[in-house]
């Protein structure tokens, strides 16, 4: 796959703000009509737990926590769909339930809530998968994200308080992950004849243009060019 593929649909966009609405949406009926859904997220070893692995990306305890996840989740997400279009929806739908999954394994007893999980799978997909593809947009893509997001790294860890770091640990595992994983589909650099196998300089079109010192040897016209070629003279007469 050559950069071609690396084309702009109404999808690069609409799928992000479709599902950053949905979590506003939730967000909106929880003030709207006093709710409260953090019940639903993730509870580490219990059975009713497992049913947050699925809904927690949705559910956030306040508008500001909703807030600092809107940003990144739209921008990281439609990367998403513009580099790695064939694999977007596996990367969105399987990092939501692989992340959830491993929080609800190692996550302390407490409910475990927000996107920021999804974001980490994004973060550390985007920049691996850069890495490993070895396609020039790609390495700049994760270095873009690294710039803009490498802080994140530090909060996979426990430092702050009502921080769920196994959630963002969680999400840097899968993303790693995907980012070995899913290997098809994916733009690869453009290859030269010469870094090719099956390479041969004789046949080289630009080689055959040196002798065998390296000396620059120039093409000149055929000879019959030159004897059946005419020289007009234009001039004016001298008046007499």
């Amino acid at each position: 796959m050559s950069s071609k593929h690396f084309k702009f649909s109404t999808g690069v966009i609409a799928y992000p703000i479709f599902f950053v609405l949905i979590i506003w949406s939730v967000m909106s009926f929880e003030v709207q009509f006093h709710a409260n859904f953090n019940k639903y997220g993730i509870y580490p070893l219990t059975l009713k737990g497992l049913r947050g692995v699925v809904f927690s990306p949705f559910i956030h305890g306040s508008i500001a926590h909703l807030y600092h996840n809107t940003v990144p989740l739209f921008v990281l997400t439609m990367a998403l769909f513009y580099f790695y279009r064939p694999i977007a929806w596996k990367v969105l739908l399987y990092g939501i339930l692989l992340s959830g999954f491993l929080t609800w394994c190692i996550g302390r007893p407490s409910y475990h809530i927000g996107a920021s999980g999804l974001i980490y799978v994004l973060v550390s997909f985007t920049f691996f998968k850069g890495i490993f593809a070895k396609h020039y947009r790609l390495i700049a893509l994760s270095l873009l994200v690294v710039f803009l997001y490498g802080s994140m790294v530090w909060y996979v860890m426990p430092i702050k308080e009502g921080v769920s770091w196994e959630g963002h640990l969680s999400g840097l595992i899968t993303g790693l992950l995907f980012a070995m994983f899913f290997k098809n589909n994916i733009a690869k650099p453009k290859k030269y004849d010469w870094e090719k196998d099956d390479y041969n300089e004789n046949d080289d079109p630009f080689l055959k243009h040196f002798d065998e010192n390296g000396n620059f040897i120039e093409t000149k016209p055929p000879e019959e060019t030159q004897e059946n070629a005419t020289i007009n003279y234009i001039y004016k007469e001298e008046n007499k």
